[in-house]
């Protein structure tokens, strides 16, 4: 996922500022920008959450191949992603909610 930022050397007019900001802002095969780089992350997570959720059945099982520190570090990873994930959401449920509360 690539988030860098591009800027110009020089200043935008107006026009140049609308048609920057209404342009796609994905590269050439790129569709989606926001939502496509909000899909995978969240399926990021799912996967750091369901690889964590198996090493834990597997030092449950007492496999000697998995060590507890490991499963501990993957545990954390999902737990961090997904309160990311939240914050996330709840700043697009608040920035969704002040839109619909600006008079026009």
């Amino acid at each position: 996922m690539d988030l860098r930022i591009t800027s110009t050397s020089s200043p935008l007019t107006g026009t140049q500022m609308a048609r920057r900001a209404t342009a796609p802002q994905g590269g050439p095969g790129e569709v989606g920008g926001f939502s496509t780089a909000f899909k995978d992350a969240l399926q990021a997570v799912s996967r750091a959450q369901d690889k964590a959720s198996d090493l834990q059945q597997e030092v449950q099982m007492e496999n000697p191949k998995v060590s507890l520190e490991e499963t501990m570090v993957a545990m954390q990873k999902a737990q961090v992603g997904f309160q990311a994930t939240l914050h996330v959401r709840n700043r697009m449920v608040q920035a969704y909610t002040d839109i619909m509360n600006m008079q026009v």
